[in-house]
């Protein structure tokens, strides 16, 4: 058998990534519910990243710290895994609400 086809017969190793883009993760972990208003979000200032302010391009990982504000509401939230994707009933294993 070639090298060709003994590589091609090899499993594809899908190794979750390390980190993501902020206003990514924000949709995907439901946090905010359309990209769109992540993206607006950490645009105008209201996400901040580990106590630092963060622009929706900012990567993000795992144990890091969210905040959030929304008019009178703030709510801080740590990482605790990432995924490219996720069904809504696992979307809140993704991070935790600190109090």
């Amino acid at each position: 058998m070639s090298r060709k086809a003994i590589e091609a017969k090899k499993p594809v190793e899908h190794d979750a990534p390390t980190a993501i883009r902020l206003d990514k993760f924000l949709k995907i972990s439901r946090i905010i519910k359309r990209r769109s208003v992540a993206n607006d979000a950490c645009s105008t200032g209201h996400v901040t990243v580990n106590g630092k302010e963060a622009k929706p391009g900012t990567d993000v990982r795992v144990g890091d710290v969210l905040g959030i504000r929304f008019g009178e509401r703030y709510s801080e939230y740590e990482i605790l895994s990432i995924a490219e994707h996720a069904a809504k009933q696992d979307a809140a294993s993704m991070y935790r609400a600190r109090a």
